[in-house]
């Protein structure tokens, strides 16, 4: 599907990376891939570790690829595609990982029918695990929302969604792997308190997170239901999902999520 295609990163960062990687892992060649990223030794780190074409020019890279991957900070994202506007035609799809940007103000920012795709994929796509929503803007085929999906299940999991939604999706998986990292350190901080080593702590921690979040995945069963399967009559859990209630637990993640919704549509205002 990627054969024929050459294609463009406009921005070097580890999210840029990941997608890279999956690239590189399904068969795409180095030498079909160009990445423009402005320090030097991120190029030469990009360029070393993959053998892929990098360049510092970012109008340079849009100008000979067809498929263009945004993959910039957003309070840059005028700045840079002012600079790309000249060579970010019809012919070319672009692909936005940028929070909070809304499809609107990059067609608004480029030439009239231009191609553009709102993606937000999350940190985990590093390792091959990302969940990652897709939305294609006004100008777009089935063709092309098809091409960005086929490029992100290559990192993980993909899901087609309107782009109303997409302020939700960056606060609940774009920012959620940093609130699981906190519960996670929060478990472990316990274990120590408790009398565990710090590392035992950790590692306890980190394989009841992952596979607990496997068996609601393979099962498909509500969280709900195989929480209490764990929750045994005046049992140990019982007494902990107590405190968690006295500490508004549910609550706290719901309005840390909501508060990074709402960070998503002051970002894209």
């Amino acid at each position: 599907m990627l054969s024929n295609h050459k294609i463009g990163f406009i921005g070097g960062g580890n999210m840029a990376e990941a997608i890279l990687k999956g690239l590189l892992a399904a068969g795409v060649t180095p030498d079909s891939i160009t990445i423009a990223e402005p320090t030097t030794t991120r190029r030469d780190i990009l360029s070393d570790r993959y053998k892929v074409n990098v360049s510092g020019d970012n109008a340079e890279v849009a100008g000979k690829t067809d498929i263009i991957i945004l993959a910039i900070k957003p309070q840059v994202s005028q700045l840079v595609l002012k600079g790309l506007k000249d060579v970010l035609t019809k012919e070319k799809l672009i692909i936005s990982i940028m929070a909070g940007i809304r499809i609107a103000a990059i067609e608004a920012a480029l030439n009239e029918g231009c191609r553009v795709i709102r993606v937000m994929p999350n940190t985990p796509a590093l390792i091959g695990a990302g969940a990652t929503a897709i939305s294609g803007g006004s100008t777009v085929c089935a063709n092309d929302t098809d091409m960005a999906e086929h490029i992100f299940s290559l990192a993980g999991f993909t899901v087609q969604l309107e782009e109303k939604l997409m302020d939700a999706v960056t606060a609940l998986s774009g920012s959620g792997p940093a609130f699981v990292c906190a519960f996670i350190e929060a478990l472990a901080d316990a274990g120590v308190k408790c009398g565990l080593s710090r590392d035992i702590a950790t590692k306890l921690a980190v394989h009841t997170v992952l596979g607990t979040s496997r068996m609601v995945h393979e099962t498909g069963d509500h969280p709900a239901l195989l929480r209490e399967q764990v929750t045994s009559p005046a049992g140990t859990t019982i007494a902990g999902l107590h405190a968690l209630e006295l500490g508004a637990f549910k609550g706290t993640v719901m309005n840390a999520v909501d508060a990074a919704c709402n960070r998503s549509k002051e970002l894209g205002s």
